[in-house]
């Protein structure tokens, strides 16, 4: 695969890839990212994808934003597709877009996880699929909820439970 002309998808976690635990009674990550995988293998284009961290986005510390930025830094891919809990993806996205990398990184997740209703989080990855393959810029951008954009464009409306864009 021609690194230039791959999305490389990376995976931290979040609600898009939770799955209810019959034994606890939780939705708990999934290590395995089978959701992702099962909405990527549909596709003519192939992608790499790449599980980073398997945490709740409110679980999310420093380090782990620092991890992310860093497998962002060195991957050789031009644009990158990250699975991100809704609740700080705006903290993650800030930290990349900070670094100033000269990559094309677009953020997205769900609020309903793909094994309750895949609707949603199919719908969210097309959507960052489609925004990664369209555009030609450098930045960090969010697709999400049907609205695309700057990280600091599109937001997280909690008192509607959906992202909007400003």
């Amino acid at each position: 695969m021609n690194p230039s002309k791959t999305i490389q998808i990376l995976s931290t976690g979040g609600t898009f890839n939770k799955t209810y635990n019959p034994a606890t009674g939780a939705l708990d990550i999934d290590p395995e990212a089978t959701a992702l995988y099962a909405i990527a293998r549909k596709w003519l284009t192939s992608f790499d994808v790449r599980t980073l961290i398997d945490k709740d986005s409110l679980e999310m510390d420093d380090a782990d934003r620092h991890a992310l930025l860093q497998a962002i830094a060195t991957s050789q891919a031009p644009t990158l597709i990250i699975i991100h809990g809704t609740d700080t993806l705006d903290r993650s996205a800030a930290v990349v877009a900070e670094a100033r990398l000269g990559k094309r990184v677009i953020f997205t997740g769900a609020m309903v996880p793909f094994s309750i209703d895949p609707v949603e989080a199919t719908a969210n990855l097309a959507s960052a699929i489609g925004y990664a393959q369209a555009s030609t810029e450098s930045g960090v951008f969010v697709a999400m909820n049907g609205c695309f954009g700057t990280h600091t464009e599109v937001i997280k409306e909690r008192s509607l439970g959906r992202f909007v864009c400003r």
